[in-house]
């Protein structure tokens, strides 16, 4: 059911956003700055979220009346395929042990992220909310996939049994200010600003994009999606979880001569098709959102463009090195 009608306040409501630092949460956090709430966060040299005591510990002194879930592990195809442990055992812990406390505290709300890596490999595009669970996963992906299923499902049984309000949103690719720029654990669009730049720096005449190219992906600027989980926070509480997406894709061959024009970059693309593509396509059904009054703002194009704005103005010597030279 949506609470529209009603609605849910913020205003001078504890909000916890879990994982403020990274690129999600450091967009929540910017925007609800706009709203008339106390944001609260914590670093996890304070608070490990997978250990279940340190957890409740810090719920128990800290009692946020809303929690804003966008703590995780997180990365590119790479670091999915080589570490699948800690991906599904870290994103596991976090979601079972700040959920339960969540519950254990009172907590009025709490909104989880997913991804849109949660469906299946080969699902009906748009994929809807209801094709989850209905084929195999991406298997590169499949353990980060696997955990962050386990989070909707925790909050669903929460739901039931105790009558939380524990809601989950499944973003779409997202990218923009903070994003992750090392090579070895980014996402495409990074991974693409990354050696772009890194390709015009040293006057490289060829760029390597894994994969053939043709894969199609959507893209939203995150920025956009922290506006939509602010807007579900206040309209949505419902058993099933929201797509958060622009409702367009793109191929990556398009995406990288895309990031080539934001750049400035004028060689040659070069696709290795010896590098896995993923998911076919990952485009997201979003007319339950929009249902609910909410579209995307930023074009595909100015949102690259602050992203790099942002790569040139924050990412320092340390990250770049890290890129390497690439060509």
């Amino acid at each position: 059911m949506s609470t529209e009608d009603a609605g849910f306040k913020l205003a001078r409501r504890r909000v916890w956003v879990a994982g403020h630092n990274g690129m999600v949460g450091s967009a929540l956090v910017r925007r609800l700055a706009r709203e008339d709430c106390e944001i609260v966060t914590v670093d996890r040299a304070a608070v490990d979220l997978r250990r279940t005591a340190e957890v409740e510990a810090w719920m128990g002194e800290t009692r946020p009346d809303v929690v804003v879930m966008a703590a995780a592990r997180v990365g590119g195809i790479l670091a999915n395929d080589s570490y699948p442990a800690d991906f599904i055992y870290d994103n596991l812990m976090i979601a079972a042990n700040v959920i339960d406390a969540a519950h254990r505290f009172d907590v009025a709300k709490l909104l989880f992220l997913g991804s849109s890596c949660i469906y299946p490999k080969h699902a009906p595009q748009p994929m809807a909310e209801s094709a989850l669970l209905t084929g195999p996963l991406e298997p590169t992906n499949q353990w980060y996939a696997v955990a962050k299923i386990a989070g909707i499902k925790l909050c669903q049984a929460y739901r039931r049994q105790h009558g939380r309000d524990f809601i989950a949103a499944m973003p779409t690719n997202l990218y923009g200010p903070g994003d992750n720029f090392d090579l070895a654990a980014c996402h495409v669009v990074p991974a693409l600003i990354a050696k772009t730049h890194a390709a015009r720096e040293s006057g490289a005449t060829t760029l390597e994009v894994w994969g053939t190219g043709k894969p199609r992906r959507e893209f939203l600027y995150v920025d956009d999606a922290a506006d939509a989980l602010v807007h579900l926070l206040k309209v949505y509480s419902g058993d099933d979880h929201v797509n958060i997406g622009c409702g367009e894709d793109i191929a990556i061959a398009e995406l990288a001569g895309l990031i080539c024009e934001v750049v400035g970059y004028d060689g040659a693309l070069r696709f290795d098709a010896g590098k896995p593509d993923g998911t076919p396509r990952k485009l997201l059904d979003v007319s339950r959102l929009a249902g609910l009054g909410w579209t995307a703002r930023t074009p595909l194009r100015e949102g690259l463009a602050l992203a790099y704005d942002w790569f040139l103005a924050h990412a320092g010597e340390g990250a770049r090195r890290a890129i390497g030279a690439t060509g």
